[in-house]
């Protein structure tokens, strides 16, 4: 597939995703954030062109990635196929999903879905078959867009169904038996930017000038974030035990 080809099959959510590759400091705050909650074996759904999966494999970690979308699914094999364990094409809510991927159940000491959950119309059923990826006493890391007052143009264009708080979120967790570790608001400075240029100046994806000047001030940004306490943000994270 050339590159047209693959930007065309995914154009807004493709375009963001390459933003955001090139925000070497956000990646690796993201990862940082997350990275204590993770351990053994880990699985990833909805890795994208691997973003955050790239983190891992540079820290040295066992992961497994994966993806809905066929492009998706090749870009990582093209890229990754010799640094991960597996690639696997996953969708966390497919009707056949216990037929299709048995073989991975209980597998996983942690596995994390990073903005992927708001995609789904179901989000329970998400994270019920999540759970089913984990070995007992495992962690289920989920990080989705936070307040519903935020929810705009960006979130309609990227086909998100919701934004949650961390109540919204722990109830999801909570009515699948998964006992809550930890849960926090992350990367409070973007939400100005979000509402912005989504609700203010209408645009359909985050502008690269925007990403980069915002990549260079994210040491700022995580001081910021300290100083608060992770009380609030774009972004809610819940860590979620198996038992």
């Amino acid at each position: 597939m050339s590159e047209f080809q693959f930007k065309e099959y995914d154009k807004e959510g493709m375009e963001t995703l390459e933003s955001i590759s090139q925000a070497a400091n956000f990646n690796r705050w993201m990862f940082e954030t997350i990275q204590p909650f993770c351990k053994g074996k880990i699985f990833e759904i909805g890795s994208g062109i691997g973003n955050i999966s790239s983190q891992f494999i540079e820290n040295g970690f066992k992961i497994t990635v994966s993806d809905i979308r066929d492009v998706y699914c090749s870009y990582l094999t093209d890229h990754y196929a010799q640094k991960v364990e597996d690639v696997v094409n996953m969708d966390i809510v497919d009707p056949a999903f216990d037929e299709k991927h048995k073989e991975l159940f209980g597998n996983f000491d942690t596995v994390f879905a990073l903005n992927i959950v708001e995609h789904v119309e179901d989000d329970s059923l998400a994270i019920a078959n999540a759970k089913k990826l984990l070995k007992e006493g495992g962690n289920l890391i989920i990080l989705v867009p936070a307040y519903a007052s935020l929810y705009n143009r960006f979130d309609r264009e990227l086909e998100h169904y919701r934004r949650y708080t961390l109540k919204t979120l722990a109830e999801i967790f909570e009515a699948n038996d998964l006992e809550i570790i930890h849960r926090q608001y992350f990367n409070f400075a973007a939400i100005a930017g979000w509402w912005f240029s989504g609700s203010v100046l209408k645009k359909k994806t985050i502008p690269n000038g925007q990403m980069k000047l915002y990549d260079k001030l994210v040491p700022v940004f995580k001081l910021i974030d300290k100083i608060i306490l992770n009380k609030a943000g774009i972004s809610a994270i819940s860590v979620g035990r198996k038992s």
